[in-house]
């Protein structure tokens, strides 16, 4: 792609920048393809066989899906999008010295909380129940607004980040 100044090409109005780049993947990979499957020196030799045995191992250990691959690169840019906000709001509260309270309730931003109540983290925290309920709030609420960020930083109008969000969610959904 960059050998052959694809990138000067681009017109940002199309489309979706992501889109073009599984286009131009899709093409490398067939051409990847025709390549491998053209006659080269030494075609009708008998070739090399590989350890059936390790490959078919390996295979089974492979988490299995039956997304397709446009589904799985959607879904690697959905879950790329969120950390890289999650680690913006984590810098940031950082920045405010407020680490520590953003590692505790981390969880609760993530939906990784198991069940564990609001009182029993403010006790940890030294804090009422209502400060970290309206903690988290807050934080959910910055969380949207650098969610809103990055996703303007890929897209030329507003309405493409409606677009955008609704894609995510849909990413996510499979």
């Amino acid at each position: 792609m960059l050998e052959k100044g694809y990138l000067s090409r681009v017109e940002p109005r199309p489309g979706k920048f992501r889109s073009f780049l599984l286009t131009v993947l899709k093409h490398f990979l067939a051409d990847q393809h025709d390549r491998a499957r053209a006659i080269k020196r030494g075609a009708g030799k008998q070739s090399l066989s590989i350890d059936l045995e390790t490959a078919e191992s390996r295979y089974i250990l492979d988490p299995t899906n039956d997304l397709s691959p446009e589904k799985v690169f959607e879904r690697s840019w959905a879950l790329t999008l969120l950390e890289k906000t999650m680690d913006r709001l984590e810098a940031e509260s950082a920045s405010m010295s407020k680490g520590e309270l953003f590692s505790q309730l981390k969880a609760y931003l993530c939906g990784d909380v198991a069940g564990v109540p609001y009182r029993d983290v403010a006790a940890e925290l030294n804090m009422t129940e209502g400060a970290v309920k309206v903690t988290v709030h807050r934080l959910r609420r910055r969380y949207r607004e650098l969610l809103r960020d990055e996703i303007a930083q890929t897209v030329s109008t507003a309405e493409q980040i409606e677009e955008e969000i609704q894609d995510l969610f849909e990413a996510l959904a499979c």
